[in-house]
């Protein structure tokens, strides 16, 4: 979808700064409210943006002093996972000293 935003030149210089697209200025703008609203997700910034990773998004995010969202059931999510991962690392770590011993 197409927008278009009918800017007196002079505001829309205080609101872009020097050398940046105002359009995009606004849509940078109009995203991030959509994120911290909740409106928007990660995966739905990443594609209102044309951001290739989910480190894009953190790093745009960081560098508008916005924070993820992360609750509890994503640190329980992360905790499961860390979780997985170790006991794999233990079995094939052991199962690499009882071939090498």
């Amino acid at each position: 979808m197409q927008i278009t935003l009918n800017i007196p030149d002079e505001l829309a210089r205080r609101v872009a700064p020097q050398g940046q697209d105002p359009a995009r200025v606004a849509l940078e703008a109009l995203a991030l409210e959509g994120y911290r609203s909740e409106v928007l997700s990660e995966s739905a910034l990443r594609q209102m943006l044309g951001f290739q990773t989910r480190m894009e998004v953190h790093a745009f995010l960081k560098q508008h002093g916005v924070y993820l969202h992360y609750d509890v059931s994503d640190l329980q999510q992360d905790r499961a996972t860390a979780q997985q991962v170790r006991s794999k690392l233990q079995s094939s770590e052991s199962r690499g000293e009882r071939r090498s011993g």
